[in-house]
């Protein structure tokens, strides 16, 4: 009988020790989605990195709105760009996919598929690696 409730108590010892590490290992984000926390509110690019090269005052001003229909404005008092924003995924990779009507300048520079690296409410962090060259670009959004 003293087996049986060993046997027991010990199941029940590891069946506790899995609870604990598997729910210590939950994402930030477990409670939102991308798509949920780009849509709240106005984000500002604290960051635009290319090739090695700090870009991010191309963006010095703008306000970037992401909207529930997937429609992304930037504005910053007296431009506006308008551009798409959808979540996407390349090879299992989540992505964040931008896309600006403009051929030229910053906002072609950052339409892009950005592999996100991390986000929380007031932060994302993204990056895309070229085709082309294989040059690596970050780009950070954070929360006004």
């Amino acid at each position: 009988m003293k087996s049986i409730t060993n046997k027991i108590a010990g199941f029940f010892s590891i069946t506790l020790i899995m609870i604990v590490l598997l729910s210590s290992c939950t994402d930030d984000n477990s409670n939102n989605n991308i798509n949920d926390v780009v849509k709240q509110g106005e984000w500002k690019v604290s960051s635009f990195m290319e090739d090695g090269s700090d870009h991010t005052s191309y963006f010095s001003g703008y306000q970037f709105t992401f909207a529930e229909s997937g429609v992304l404005t930037a504005t910053n008092g007296s431009s506006t760009q308008t551009g798409t924003w959808v979540k996407g995924t390349d090879d299992s990779t989540p992505k964040l996919i931008i896309t600006f009507a403009v051929s030229d300048g910053p906002f072609e520079e950052i339409s892009e598929d950005w592999e996100i690296l991390s986000y929380t409410d007031t932060k994302i962090e993204l990056k895309h690696v070229s085709g082309g060259d294989g040059s690596i670009d970050y780009l950070t959004f954070i929360k006004n």
